[in-house]
């Protein structure tokens, strides 16, 4: 379809974000890319085969001349790929058991009293609670995320997001928080590097015991000392007979679990629409920020909002005063196809009754459908399954290497062909890159070097959401013409607004992610991305506006807002 034909079907969303790649002076987004690359874009990349080829590797991955004798796709010995932590002999202390049991609380004890010393977690959430816990107790502490930097003067600790974990660093402590998630298809790799790359003299992981036989067989070849330490949960939690029948049955304290964002919404209305109930929501792609925000609405007994509807988002990161939890479902679309919860993720979500010392000791759990509850009851008292792999990705120094031996292979290609030819040990497998892959198709597109490709693949895109793979393949072109990327050249903050239905609530969380997407670079190229400031006053005001759409309070808004924006400097 020829792009002037794709113009003339675009759509525009209510609150202002052209559908297609092209200026709209009625835009929030300014989204002007070359006409080519634009159709590359909206095309879904069709041109590009995501799944894996059958027949033989179409490269010699071993090199030619002078690289011949590296295997480059050899992948069987990861622990060799961090010489410094290889030089310590670490005490790694496994804090295992159930939610609530208070495995990383002891962690933090250890942490707290080390002369130095990393927290790394799954959440950005949970590395500013480690961080604000730690300046609390005077032991200053960095904290580093993808979209945060805020340092403390003569601190010797840091909170981190597991990907920015730092392996040149020595520590006298460190510790790796929910490390089950080795075992995640696409964050794995993460997890698996810091439990090898971190060099500290005491490493502390906390998890689910299924991750224990893993993680001793992967520490069999380091040399380390590994100890288990077993923690039992500090509060009951209590599996019902009974499910909940009908809304006039929900109570202060209860957290309905659904896991579609469109059943989060629908299930708010109707308790709200019983007149009993205010609720709070909760789900994955709501900004972190307002993310709290819900959570402390909802802890907060002063206030109407005494029900939670949320998505399995509440397994980590929040502390929440939850008495029951009920599932409105045990299946949830996992991108793919519709499956049943597993062990693992009903008990992580039912853990979250009861919280120790909370205004409900005593947790309890249930379902809306009674012929949910068999799986519920022979869930919670079944074992996770063992952990059999831990995710892997070749280092950016390998995937260098092989680059300079195939110098005419874009990104695209040489992730491709390590995926299909990664040679690995029995404990591993290769992280799902997908999506990278998605976002290697269009940067090799640009005339970019191989490192300034790999920032933009490994950057906290989510290519499958429309306008932030916009505004991803924006950035990247502007910064391949110009080297500078200018906010305000693709925003028009003027056209913010509340949203007034779920549709436009949707796309304002979307452009949360783009300007999330700006100030990750902007940490990583200050140069050529250098209106951070701009983009995270932008994405206040974002998380205001979701915040007065979800209090279902509108009046006024737009007045704020406007002063808001006013004090804006361009």
């Amino acid at each position: 379809m020829a792009y002037s034909a794709v113009v003339g079907f675009r759509k525009v969303s209510a609150l202002g974000i052209a559908r297609v790649l092209q200026a709209d002076k009625g835009s929030l987004w300014r989204f002007q890319l070359e006409t080519e690359f634009g159709e590359v874009l909206r095309l879904g990349l069709l041109t590009r085969n995501y799944k894996k080829n059958s027949g033989p590797p179409k490269f010699d991955f071993t090199g030619t001349e002078a690289t011949s004798k590296f295997d480059f796709t050899d992948l069987t010995c990861p622990h060799t790929w961090y010489p410094i932590a290889r030089k310590k002999k670490r005490k790694v202390i496994l804090h295992v058991g159930p939610t609530n049991s208070g495995k990383t609380y002891s962690a933090l004890k250890h942490l707290e009293k080390s002369s130095s010393g990393v927290y790394c977690g799954p959440l950005r959430l949970l590395a500013w609670e480690v961080a604000k816990r730690l300046n609390k107790a005077n032991v200053p502490c960095d904290l580093i995320t993808g979209q945060e930097k805020e340092l403390k003067e003569g601190a010797t600790h840091k909170a981190v997001t597991v990907e920015m974990a730092d392996v040149s660093s020595v520590y006298d402590c460190a510790i790796i928080d929910e490390i089950q998630m080795v075992g995640c298809t696409q964050r794995g790799f993460a997890f698996t590097r810091a439990l090898l790359g971190i060099a500290a003299d005491e490493l502390h992981l906390c998890g689910d015991p299924a991750v224990v036989p893993l993680v001793e067989d992967i520490l069999k070849v380091t040399g380390d000392d590994v100890e288990v330490h077993t923690y039992e949960r500090l509060s009951p939690l209590v599996p019902l007979k009974e499910p909940v029948s009908s809304v006039s049955s929900i109570k202060t304290g209860d957290c309905l679990v659904t896991f579609s964002r469109k059943d989060i919404y629908a299930y708010k209305k109707i308790i709200e629409r019983a007149g009993n109930h205010l609720c709070s929501v909760v789900y994955g792609s709501l900004p972190p920020e307002t993310r709290t925000a819900q959570a402390t609405r909802f802890n907060d007994e002063t206030n109407d909002f005494d029900v939670l509807v949320a998505s399995d988002a509440i397994g980590m990161g929040l502390n929440l005063n939850i008495s029951r939890i009920i599932f409105s479902t045990l299946q949830k679309f996992d991108g793919t196809g519709t499956r049943d919860l597993t062990v693992s993720e009903i008990k992580q979500i039912a853990g979250r009754a009861g919280r120790f010392q909370s205004k409900f000791p005593i947790g309890e759990v249930t379902c809306l459908r009674k012929e949910d509850l068999p799986l519920l009851h022979a869930s919670l008292k079944s074992p996770s399954p063992l952990l059999e792999r831990a995710g892997l990705f070749p280092t950016f120094d390998l995937l260098c290497r092989y680059s300079l031996a195939h110098p005419k292979h874009g990104l695209y290609q040489i992730l491709e062909h390590f995926v299909e030819n990664a040679k690995l040990s029995s404990n591993y497998f290769i992280s799902n890159v997908e999506d990278m892959m998605k976002v290697a198709a269009i940067v090799d597109e640009l005339p970019l070097g191989l490192q300034e490709k790999y920032l933009f693949v490994v950057s906290p895109v989510d290519v499958n959401d429309e306008i932030s793979g916009q505004g991803l393949a924006q950035f990247a072109q502007n910064f391949s013409k110009a080297g500078v990327v200018r906010l305000r050249e693709i925003l028009a903050p003027d056209r913010v607004k509340v949203p007034k239905t779920p549709t436009e609530l949707k796309e304002l969380e979307s452009i949360h992610k783009v300007l999330d997407l700006y100030v990750w670079l902007s940490l990583r190229l200050e140069d050529s991305f250098p209106d951070r400031e701009v983009a995270t006053s932008q994405k206040s005001i974002c998380n205001l506006l979701i915040e007065q759409f979800l209090e279902g309070n509108r009046l006024n808004s737009s007045a704020r807002v406007s002063r808001h924006l006013r004090r804006q400097k361009f």
